[in-house]
């Protein structure tokens, strides 16, 4: 058996957590620059607020129903989303689950007893919620697709389920999946979904009485064979490893306000760059390429786009590194050739490629030790920051006054990971 376990309005359930007091009031969560809503609450839902809508758009109603309103938090909510993740580890073992997204981990509850399988997901879940604080979810069933089905009908009616929902029988199968529009299944997109509507399958049951011959013809041949197994209970979607070896490491964000000098703009990359070697020496990883990308739109244009001129510019390392000032060096010249005067910068970014393990860089035969590597001083500088947050060590070419950095208005104290905005009790 696989079961998935979701956090509720994760964002939301995040914020909640220190304001007990809008426990049973509307939240809302806006993404980069306060833009658009990207988490909200059932309560919010009820009123009509809209997901992924601009912000501005649901002001009225926002004002007039007394919702709550915040910018993201994300160091708030990646560590959160770790005491959930490690919790799951606790209770089911390392091995036996997968992290799908900040708020969703799939498991495999092979080792349970098809019996106490309801008992055992009750458990997870009020585990989970003693321990973190954050509401969940838990969909269980026989294949990964069913069970993001029963996770699905779990939140649907979380009275009824007590947010646990197990799908093992053939008939408990069956009343799921016809309750399931095949717009919903998770793996049929909406090109698909749109194709099965106009050949008569509206629902679960439907697509999963299909002939895997047909899958293959019309579902995009092994993935749609794969979804109809999966649909049957046959599990084909294995249980995924975390990536042993990453392609690329990419720190990008859009600016607080329209860039239109270079100054800002190489600031902004700079800094951007000093946020992805650090992630790179994170996990022991050297770049052996860097890419660096604007993305504007001009003055008689109101939509984004990348440069149609010089949408990116990248180089290759000799040698491949992690050090800071290294990459800055090489990013601040490539700035230079992508800026074009007189127009609008809203976004820019970094991307480090090529990557190889830190501990297996082949030298330069003519550089001494030092600067082969600078490993002591990076892990100095990132031990600095990490004690005393917020960029206490900088490169100068990453600014002092950052104008340009994103816009979080209504953020939230940082709760979990800032010791001078801890929680405070009176």
């Amino acid at each position: 058996m696989k079961a998935i376990v979701d956090c509720n309005s994760f964002y939301c359930s995040c914020e909640r957590l220190f304001r007990p007091d809008l426990d049973h009031q509307p939240v809302v969560v806006l993404s980069n620059n306060d833009g658009c809503i990207i988490s909200r609450t059932d309560e919010a839902k009820k009123i009509g607020v809209g997901m992924a809508a601009p912000y501005y758009q649901n002001k009225e109603i926002i004002e007039k129903n007394n919702v709550a309103v915040f910018s993201s938090n994300y160091n708030l909510y990646g560590d959160l989303s770790m005491r959930v993740m490690d919790t799951l580890r606790c209770l089911v073992g390392d091995d036996q689950v997968e992290v799908y997204s900040v708020d969703e981990a799939f498991l495999d509850l092979g080792m349970v007893p098809e019996k106490s399988m309801q008992s055992a997901c009750k458990e997870i879940k009020e585990t989970v919620e003693k321990w973190t604080g954050i509401k969940v979810t838990v969909g269980a069933a026989p294949s990964k697709v069913l069970s993001k089905v029963a996770n699905r009908l779990s939140k649907k009616n979380k009275i009824a389920s007590q947010g646990v929902m197990v799908l093992q029988s053939i008939h408990e199968i069956k009343d799921a999946l016809e309750r399931t529009a095949v717009d919903d299944i998770w793996g049929v997109g909406r090109q698909y979904a749109i194709k099965l509507h106009h050949l008569g399958i509206d629902d679960g049951w439907q697509l999963r009485n299909m002939p895997e011959e047909w899958a293959r013809k019309n579902l995009g041949g092994v993935v749609g064979t794969r979804l109809i197994k999966e649909l049957r209970g046959i599990p084909c979607i294995p249980m995924k490893d975390p990536l042993d070896t990453k392609k690329m490491i990419a720190t990008t964000r859009m600016f607080g306000k329209p860039v239109f000098n270079l100054p800002e703009i190489k600031e902004a990359v700079a800094t951007y760059t000093s946020r992805a070697a650090e992630k790179l020496r994170r996990q022991f990883y050297a770049a052996k390429s860097i890419q660096v990308f604007v993305v504007t739109n001009g003055y008689k244009k109101d939509k984004y786009e990348y440069n149609p001129q010089s949408r990116y510019q990248y180089t290759n390392f000799p040698v491949a590194t992690a050090n800071t000032a290294e990459l800055i060096h090489h990013a601040l010249p490539l700035t230079e050739k992508l800026f074009e005067p007189g127009l609008k910068y809203l976004k820019a970014g970094v991307i480090l490629g090529k990557l190889v393990p830190d501990n297996s860089i082949q030298a330069n035969l003519f550089m001494t030790d030092a600067q082969n590597n600078h490993r002591f001083l990076m892990e100095a500088v990132d031990n600095i920051n990490f004690s005393h947050r917020d960029d206490v060590v900088k490169y100068l070419a990453s600014g002092l006054q950052r104008n340009w950095k994103m816009r979080q208005e209504l953020r939230s104290k940082r709760f979990t990971t800032r010791w001078n905005e801890l929680y405070e009790i009176k």
